[in-house]
Protein backbone atom coordinates (compact mmCIF):
# COMPACT_ATOMS: atom_id res chain seq x y z
CA UNK A 1 0.00 0.00 0.00
CA UNK A 2 1.75 3.36 -0.92
CA UNK A 3 0.90 4.50 2.19
CA UNK A 4 3.35 2.24 4.24
CA UNK A 5 6.18 3.18 1.65
CA UNK A 6 5.45 6.81 2.24
CA UNK A 7 5.41 5.75 6.57
CA UNK A 8 8.88 3.76 5.62
CA UNK A 9 10.39 6.84 4.36
CA UNK A 10 11.72 8.10 7.19
CA UNK A 11 15.27 10.02 7.12
CA UNK A 12 17.72 7.04 8.80
CA UNK A 13 21.23 8.10 10.09
CA UNK A 14 22.86 4.50 10.34
CA UNK A 15 23.29 1.98 7.92
CA UNK A 16 24.82 -1.36 7.50
CA UNK A 17 27.93 0.07 6.43
CA UNK A 18 29.21 -3.38 4.79
CA UNK A 19 26.54 -3.51 2.53
CA UNK A 20 27.28 -1.61 -0.67
CA UNK A 21 24.53 0.32 -2.88
CA UNK A 22 25.65 -0.84 -6.56
CA UNK A 23 25.83 1.75 -9.28
CA UNK A 24 22.87 0.47 -11.21
CA UNK A 25 20.47 0.71 -8.27
CA UNK A 26 21.52 4.76 -8.24
CA UNK A 27 20.92 4.76 -11.87
CA UNK A 28 17.17 3.10 -11.74
CA UNK A 29 16.54 5.36 -8.54
CA UNK A 30 17.75 8.28 -10.44
CA UNK A 31 15.87 7.02 -13.43
CA UNK A 32 12.16 7.28 -11.63
CA UNK A 33 13.16 11.17 -10.92
CA UNK A 34 13.81 10.93 -14.59
CA UNK A 35 10.06 10.84 -15.30
CA UNK A 36 8.65 13.39 -12.40
CA UNK A 37 6.69 16.17 -13.60
CA UNK A 38 9.05 19.53 -13.78
CA UNK A 39 8.33 23.23 -13.29
CA UNK A 40 7.67 24.32 -17.82
CA UNK A 41 8.98 20.91 -18.06
CA UNK A 42 12.66 21.96 -18.30
CA UNK A 43 13.69 19.22 -16.52
CA UNK A 44 16.69 20.91 -15.09
CA UNK A 45 17.91 18.49 -12.35
CA UNK A 46 20.96 16.67 -12.55
CA UNK A 47 22.93 14.09 -10.21
CA UNK A 48 25.90 13.21 -9.42
CA UNK A 49 26.73 9.49 -8.36
CA UNK A 50 28.77 8.42 -5.26
CA UNK A 51 29.04 4.79 -4.95
CA UNK A 52 32.75 4.28 -3.73
CA UNK A 53 34.23 4.41 -0.50
CA UNK A 54 36.53 7.02 -1.52
CA UNK A 55 34.11 9.31 -2.94
CA UNK A 56 31.54 8.69 0.15
CA UNK A 57 34.34 9.54 2.05
CA UNK A 58 34.49 12.62 0.39
CA UNK A 59 31.08 13.54 0.35
CA UNK A 60 30.51 12.39 3.72
CA UNK A 61 33.05 14.91 5.11
CA UNK A 62 31.03 18.09 3.82
CA UNK A 63 27.97 16.99 5.44
CA UNK A 64 26.12 18.04 9.23
CA UNK A 65 24.54 15.67 10.27
CA UNK A 66 21.09 15.44 12.76
CA UNK A 67 21.14 18.76 14.24
CA UNK A 68 19.03 17.93 17.22
CA UNK A 69 21.43 15.67 18.71
CA UNK A 70 24.13 17.47 19.69
CA UNK A 71 26.29 15.17 20.97
CA UNK A 72 26.15 12.95 18.01
CA UNK A 73 28.59 14.61 14.82
CA UNK A 74 27.19 11.42 13.01
CA UNK A 75 27.28 8.03 12.21
CA UNK A 76 30.66 5.94 12.84
CA UNK A 77 32.53 5.22 9.82
CA UNK A 78 30.74 1.57 9.81
CA UNK A 79 27.79 2.87 10.25
CA UNK A 80 27.46 5.48 7.01
CA UNK A 81 25.76 4.97 3.98
CA UNK A 82 27.38 3.35 1.37
CA UNK A 83 26.06 5.48 -1.48
CA UNK A 84 24.95 9.48 -2.45
CA UNK A 85 23.20 11.32 -5.02
CA UNK A 86 24.14 14.62 -4.84
CA UNK A 87 21.03 16.27 -6.53
CA UNK A 88 21.47 19.38 -8.95
CA UNK A 89 19.86 22.16 -11.18
CA UNK A 90 21.62 23.28 -14.36
CA UNK A 91 21.41 27.18 -14.22
CA UNK A 92 21.59 26.69 -18.20
CA UNK A 93 18.12 25.93 -17.68
CA UNK A 94 17.19 29.00 -15.54
CA UNK A 95 16.99 29.78 -12.13
CA UNK A 96 16.06 26.54 -9.49
CA UNK A 97 12.43 25.80 -8.89
CA UNK A 98 12.30 24.52 -5.05
CA UNK A 99 9.44 22.27 -6.53
CA UNK A 100 10.95 20.13 -9.05
CA UNK A 101 14.32 19.35 -6.45
CA UNK A 102 11.70 18.35 -3.65
CA UNK A 103 9.51 16.42 -6.65
CA UNK A 104 12.63 14.45 -7.81
CA UNK A 105 14.26 13.96 -4.39
CA UNK A 106 11.38 12.42 -2.62
CA UNK A 107 10.43 10.15 -5.92
CA UNK A 108 13.57 9.04 -5.02
CA UNK A 109 13.66 7.96 -1.35
CA UNK A 110 10.05 6.77 -2.33
CA UNK A 111 11.96 4.42 -4.94
CA UNK A 112 14.87 3.36 -2.42
CA UNK A 113 12.54 2.37 0.44
CA UNK A 114 10.23 -0.05 -2.55
CA UNK A 115 14.31 -1.79 -2.65
CA UNK A 116 14.40 -2.25 0.94
CA UNK A 117 16.92 1.06 1.42
CA UNK A 118 16.94 4.24 3.53
CA UNK A 119 17.88 7.59 2.60
CA UNK A 120 18.38 10.69 4.82
CA UNK A 121 17.86 14.16 2.99
CA UNK A 122 20.64 16.44 3.68
CA UNK A 123 20.76 20.38 3.29
CA UNK A 124 23.33 20.72 5.71
CA UNK A 125 26.38 20.63 3.64
CA UNK A 126 29.30 22.56 2.71
CA UNK A 127 28.30 22.79 -1.17
CA UNK A 128 31.14 24.42 -2.39
CA UNK A 129 33.66 22.33 -0.64
CA UNK A 130 32.11 19.58 -1.86
CA UNK A 131 31.40 20.83 -5.69
CA UNK A 132 35.11 21.48 -5.58
CA UNK A 133 36.05 17.72 -4.38
CA UNK A 134 33.48 16.18 -6.93
CA UNK A 135 34.80 18.41 -9.63
CA UNK A 136 31.58 19.63 -10.06
CA UNK A 137 30.96 23.40 -11.91
CA UNK A 138 29.65 25.84 -10.20
CA UNK A 139 29.13 28.27 -12.43
CA UNK A 140 26.77 25.77 -14.34
CA UNK A 141 24.82 23.82 -11.17
CA UNK A 142 23.07 24.49 -8.45
CA UNK A 143 23.13 22.23 -5.29
CA UNK A 144 19.76 20.93 -4.63
CA UNK A 145 20.57 18.47 -1.65
CA UNK A 146 22.13 14.99 -0.85
CA UNK A 147 20.39 12.21 -0.42
CA UNK A 148 22.48 9.38 1.84
CA UNK A 149 22.11 6.23 0.64
CA UNK A 150 21.95 2.00 2.51
CA UNK A 151 20.71 -0.48 3.88
CA UNK A 152 19.08 1.23 6.88
CA UNK A 153 20.65 0.20 10.31
CA UNK A 154 17.97 1.85 13.05
CA UNK A 155 14.20 1.38 13.14
CA UNK A 156 12.28 4.50 13.40
CA UNK A 157 9.06 5.15 15.04
CA UNK A 158 6.74 7.70 14.25
CA UNK A 159 4.88 8.85 17.00
CA UNK A 160 2.44 11.80 17.60
CA UNK A 161 3.59 15.27 18.99
CA UNK A 162 3.00 16.25 22.26
CA UNK A 163 2.77 19.64 23.36
CA UNK A 164 4.14 21.63 19.95
CA UNK A 165 7.31 19.37 19.96
CA UNK A 166 8.88 18.40 16.87
CA UNK A 167 12.08 17.82 17.89
CA UNK A 168 13.21 13.78 17.20
CA UNK A 169 14.91 11.95 19.49
CA UNK A 170 16.88 8.49 19.95
CA UNK A 171 16.21 6.34 23.08
CA UNK A 172 18.46 4.02 24.52
CA UNK A 173 17.69 0.72 22.62
CA UNK A 174 19.01 2.73 19.13
CA UNK A 175 15.09 3.70 18.15
CA UNK A 176 14.79 7.37 16.41
CA UNK A 177 11.17 8.71 17.39
CA UNK A 178 9.47 10.92 15.10
CA UNK A 179 6.77 13.52 16.13
CA UNK A 180 4.38 14.06 13.96
CA UNK A 181 1.47 16.46 14.11
CA UNK A 182 -1.97 15.15 13.85
CA UNK A 183 -4.11 15.11 11.39
CA UNK A 184 -6.70 17.37 12.64
CA UNK A 185 -3.94 20.20 13.32
CA UNK A 186 -3.06 20.10 9.65
CA UNK A 187 -6.96 20.55 8.59
CA UNK A 188 -7.59 24.15 8.54
CA UNK A 189 -11.50 25.06 8.06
Amino acid sequence: MFKDLVAENRSYRRFYGEKPVSKETLMDLTDMARIVPSGMNRQAMRYRLSFTKEENALVYSTLGWAGYYKDWDGPVEEERPTAYIVCLHDLSLGKPIALDAGIAVQTIALAAVEKELGCCILLNCRHEELFCLLHIDKERYAFCGVIAIGYPLEKVQLEDMKNGDFHYYRTTDGVQHVPKRTLDELIIE
